[in-house]
């Protein structure tokens, strides 16, 4: 048994959870949680409402009433969503605690004993209206990295960019709209400079995090790492330690994450041991798990881990497994994009496991996944109900109708078989985060369940040998008990059903793992079972247009470089070439995206197999799948072709920098990742041009700004508008030699 810490991002409590929260940082960690503790580990896992910041302030203010009273009012709802989720903490708390300021105030003035505090006068947002400064929220503005609109004060949402005041172009007071002023005003600092290089050491092993931190991490260290001031001019949060500072608060970012911390030490007082907290955070064995949504990275893989470095004696992070985003319609989900997808509207209408599972078969964890009702219904009439919930009911009912227990009987080899390599399979990727991947494996065994009942025809075995049909059906129970184990994490309620109905005693935790790959005693009784889940109906108001559908996925995302918002560009690395076994023109490509793609291109003609191997390239992720020669391709690389403008001349196009697989190449920009078709594709103008002088040489000289674009550079254009073809952090789209300006992207 080993102990494992498990921290929850801390949802604002300014607002109801969604189904974004809990596909991104909220149902990951509880079944990872399940996991551990199935495998017999002793789990604390802690987390709850982050009840400070402008968020709560702007809604209070907004509403007329306190801080506090918003804070609690949806700590409050939030709180009983989780727990009707199925969701368990060891504790969900929040920050606005007596305990909390004091965990933080000791850390801050550790941090100032150490010497990682300092004070200086800095600029800040100061509204000559309102007569006051403006923390970050209160501000708006366009962000001058991406050019998103609405961006608040101290970060971009869009592309990750973080701001120091001045730094958005158009800002204004969010309450009265008056451009506001800068002025000096004096705060404390994190000294995030001194840690730079103990951070990159900390990194370099961290191959096992996702490429999508890994990069967010490693690009924020390249650039070199900035003080930060950690107080703001307001009166609601934790009270800084000092005199002469009742002004200013310790902000919310720094106090934010020291809630693992302190919840930690709440919940070891709760249950009568003090120091409990201390096995969890001072054993160097012990692996602290952080599970958030990507717009928090950088306050997980490098805040923190500043923030515990400098405090000295408590473990850093072990693994980030950070998610992308859950869209809607196009967009980042969000309670303002309609649709009852708020978690208590949800729960109103289906139950917690269906969700659950729905989340986890489209878990957004390498690439943002699209959310649509009408996939919803598909997956669960389809995969659950009629595949996983069908199989264990028809075995349950058929074994209690004809047998009334248990019969006996011996696991056929082909079973013992199938059962052991699902669970090594399912075990690897539960142990990795990889909760997509495992969910079905536990599909697929169930498919494989399904053809082992249906080969052995017990319906008419019971007529002709009872004993062999009993004998068949123990093989068979053997699956279920093995499903309703492996199916615990994500859909409990339902698992513990099963459980019960397969006449086990107590809970598939307590069973854990190595019940699995046996089936239950032969005479225990069965009870009558229920089916453990109903197919699902979309009502009304959620149910799609089918006559407007193709023109709603085109448009969904509107604004400048449309079009090119619905392409999703991963680097990529080859990582095997072969002939196409039925094309003399064509490779048949295994290409790393973040995971595993079969590619089948046409570039015999270009690049032999020793070039192409190995290669790093830019590949389109989003295409539909199609069948080229009897061969599935999975997507698409790009490639630079001056054909049309007198060329002959191919180059495939790659990251000018060492990002990893999986990156996402979308200038920043807010995007989406639903399906595509090759027309679709090709709306979408891309050209690549030398760059100099700020322009690249397309329709006469676009501007193109960025620091570090490469000599060649492929970029989108929109009207008479481009933008460098990047990551939104400084690796950009380029050639390796020289190709006709003005060369379409294909």
């Amino acid at each position: 048994m080993v102990k494992v810490l498990i921290g929850v991002a801390w949802p604002y409590a300014n607002g109801t959870i969604h189904l974004g929260h809990m596909a991104g940082s909220l149902l990951p960690p509880d079944i990872f949680s399940r996991y551990n503790r199935l495998c017999g580990n002793e789990v604390m896992m802690v987390g709850g409402s982050d009840q400070h910041g402008t968020p709560i302030t702007v809604t209070a203010e907004k509403e007329g009433v306190t801080p506090e009273a918003v804070a609690d009012r949806y700590h409050a709802i939030n709180k009983k969503a989780i727990e009707d989720m199925g969701i368990e903490y060891s504790l969900y708390t929040k920050t606005h605690t007596q305990n909390h300021f004091e965990v933080v105030q000791d850390m801050f003035l550790k941090l100032k004993e150490h010497g990682y505090l300092t004070t200086k006068q800095t600029n800040q947002y100061y509204c000559p209206k309102c007569d006051r400064f403006l923390p970050d929220r209160y501000v708006e503005g366009v962000c001058p990295e991406c050019g998103a609109e609405k961006v608040r004060g101290d970060q971009c949402d869009s592309c990750g960019k973080t701001f120091e005041p001045g730094d958005l172009k158009d800002s204004y007071c969010i309450n009265c709209g008056t451009h506001p002023e800068i002025r000096e005003t004096e705060h404390f600092f994190l000294r995030l400079s001194a840690f730079n290089d103990r951070l990159l050491d900390y990194l370099k092993d961290k191959d096992w995090w996702r490429p999508n931190v890994r990069s967010f991490t490693t690009n924020w260290l390249k650039d070199g790492l900035h003080d930060r001031a950690i107080t703001r001019d307001m009166d609601w949060g934790v009270p800084i330690p000092l005199e002469g500072w009742d002004s200013k608060v310790i902000y919310v970012w720094f106090d934010a994450v020291i809630g693992y911390l302190s919840a930690s030490k709440e919940y070891s007082k709760l249950i009568g041991r003090p120091d409990y907290w201390k096995e969890f955070w001072m054993d160097p064995e012990v692996k602290h798990y952080y599970f958030l949504g990507k717009d928090n990275i950088p306050f997980h893989s490098i805040i923190w881990p500043s923030i515990l470095m400098g405090y000295g004696g408590l473990n850093l992070p072990y693994d980030i497994p950070a998610n992308e985003y859950l869209m809607f319609k196009g967009g980042k989900l969000s309670k303002s994009r309609g649709g009852a997808i708020d978690i208590p509207s949800v729960l109103e209408r289906y139950d917690a496991d269906v969700i659950r599972f729905y989340l986890s078969a489209v878990m957004p964890d390498t690439h943002d996944s699209e959310f649509t009702w009408d996939d919803f219904q598909t997956k669960v009439n389809t995969e659950l109900v009629a595949n996983l919930g069908n199989y264990c009911h028809r075995c349950l009912s058929f074994t209690k109708k004809n047998f009334g227990c248990v019969p006996e009987g011996a696991i056929q080899k082909d079973v013992e078989d199938a059962i052991s390599a699902a669970f090594e399979e399912y075990r690897g990727y539960m142990a990795s985060c990889d909760f997509k991947k495992a969910i079905k494996v536990v599909l697929d065994l169930s498919h494989f369940g399904n053809r082992c009942f249906d080969a052995a025809k017990p319906w008419a075995l019971v007529k002709t040998d009872k004993d062999a049909c009993g004998r068949a059906l123990y093989g068979n129970l053997a699956i279920v008990k093995a499903l309703a184990i492996m199916m615990w994490p994500f859909m409990p309620k339902a698992s513990q059903r099963i459980w019960g109905y397969l006449g086990q005693e107590g809970t598939p935790e307590d069973a854990g793992y190595d019940a699995i790959g046996t089936a239950p005693v032969a005479g225990t009784p069965l009870p009558d079972p229920v089916p453990a889940f109903s197919k699902v109906e979309i009502p009304k108001e959620q149910e799609p247009e089918p006559e407007k559908k193709e023109e709603k996925e085109v448009t969904v995302i509107g604004g400048p470089y449309a079009d090119f918002r619905r392409l999703d560009i991963r680097a990529a690395t080859i990582t095997s070439v072969e002939d196409h076994p039925d094309a003399e023109k064509l490779y048949l490509l295994k290409v790393d995206v973040g995971e595993e793609r079969q590619i089948v291109a046409g570039l015999k003609a270009y690049y032999t197999k020793e070039q192409m191997l190995n290669r790093r390239v830019l590949c389109l992720v989003n295409l539909k799948p199609a069948k080229l020669r009897g061969q599935r391709s999975e997507g698409m690389l790009l490639a630079a072709d001056d054909e049309e403008i007198g060329g002959s001349t191919v180059l495939l196009l790659k990251p000018s920098a060492d990002v990893p697989n999986g990156t996402r190449f979308g200038c920043g920009l807010e995007g989406s990742s639903s399906r595509i078709e090759y027309k679709d594709f090709q709306k979408a103008v891309m050209k690549v041009a030398s760059y100099k002088g700020g322009k690249v040489a397309v329709d006469g000289g676009l501007a193109v700004e960025g620091e570090g674009i490469p000599e060649r550079v492929a970029v989108v254009v929109d009207g008479g508008e481009a933008i460098a073809l990047s990551d939104g952090n400084g690796c950009y789209a380029t050639v390796e030699s020289p190709i006709t300006d003005g060369a379409g992207v294909r």
